[in-house]
Formats: C-alpha cells, sequence, structure tokens
C-alpha cells in the first residue's frame, strides 16, 4: 500500500518535471520570437536537453513498477547533467567576451539534427553564443538553464540514490 503510494507520487513528480521543461521551451520560445533573441547553437542543445527531461519524464510516468520509473530518472539525471555542463560552458562563453563558443564548428552539427528541418523556426541556430541578451532578475539566460539543470538532476540524482541504498538494505 505505501510502496503505491510512493509510486504514484513519484509518476506525479515526473508529470511535474515534464510540465516545467515544456515551460522553460515556451520561455526560450518566447524571447525568440517576442523579443528577438536569437538562439545559437549552446541554446539548441539545452532546448533539446529539456526537451529530452520532458520526455523521459512523461514517459517514467507512465510505467506501473519502480523499475522502469528508476530507469527514466536515471535517464533524466544524465541528460540533466549533460545539460549542466552545456550551460555552463554557455554562461563561461558570455561572462569571458572574446572567448567563441566555435559558431561555425557547432552550427553546421546543430542544424544537422532532424529536428531543425522539421521545427526550422524552433531548432535552428541564429544567434551567436556570445550575444549576452538583457539579464532576467539580473541573471544571464544560459545562468537561468543553469540553474534549471541543476534544480532538476539534484532532486532526481537524490531519489536515485536514496532508493539504490533501501535496495542495498533489504537485500542484506
Amino acid at each position: 500500500m505505501i510502496e503505491s503510494l510512493l509510486l504514484r507520487r513519484e509518476r506525479r513528480l515526473l508529470i511535474l518535471l515534464g510540465l516545467v521543461c515544456l515551460g522553460l521551451i515556451a520561455g526560450a520560445l518566447y524571447l525568440q520570437f517576442v523579443k528577438h533573441e536569437d538562439p545559437c547553437p549552446l541554446c539548441i542543445i539545452q532546448r533539446y536537453f529539456f526537451l529530452l527531461i520532458a520526455l523521459f519524464a512523461f514517459a517514467g510516468a507512465t510505467r506501473k513498477g519502480w523499475g522502469a520509473v528508476t530507469t527514466f530518472e536515471a535517464l533524466i539525471a544524465i541528460v540533466a547533467a549533460a545539460g549542466i555542463g552545456t550551460a555552463a560552458k554557455h554562461l563561461f562563453i558570455q561572462l569571458n567576451p572574446g572567448f567563441s563558443c566555435g559558431f561555425d564548428a557547432l552550427q553546421p552539427v546543430v542544424d544537422s539534427l532532424p529536428p531543425a528541418h522539421w521545427l526550422p523556426s524552433v531548432f535552428k541556430v541564429a544567434g551567436l553564443c556570445e550575444t549576452v541578451y538583457p539579464p532576467i532578475l539580473g541573471v544571464l539566460l544560459p545562468g537561468w538553464a543553469l540553474i534549471a539543470f541543476v534544480l532538476m538532476f539534484v532532486p532526481v540524482a537524490a531519489r536515485l540514490w536514496r532508493r539504490r541504498g533501501r535496495r542495498h538494505l533489504n537485500a542484506a
């Protein structure tokens, strides 16, 4: 009974995580289309990471057993960690003017991915990584992405770690 309630709670948290990721992507699209802040290669990569996290969260929320939920949460943690690295690099580039993100090197790779052909207005590179747009509440956009990825990674990784510890205790 308690396990069932815990699993149901976990699935609701995954749905919430997926919705948060979609909200972050909606915010990025607002900045792109309304505020005319063109996305750079690292912005697009971060969009992919948020979409992957949302996809894994929604897929995990549909599972009935802990094993599958844990698998999807592990995938979420891996993607969030990659997002942390990408957002940190993007933030470093913006805080160190003159340091290029390799616009020429990254753009063809990002633009050759299938979603860039399916939805070019959303997934095609249109800007430079070193372009600094006005901060929101004093934080640059890659800083907000970094905060979001950390806030996704830490609780998911902590729950995985706790679950792993319980599994070892039960096996002993």
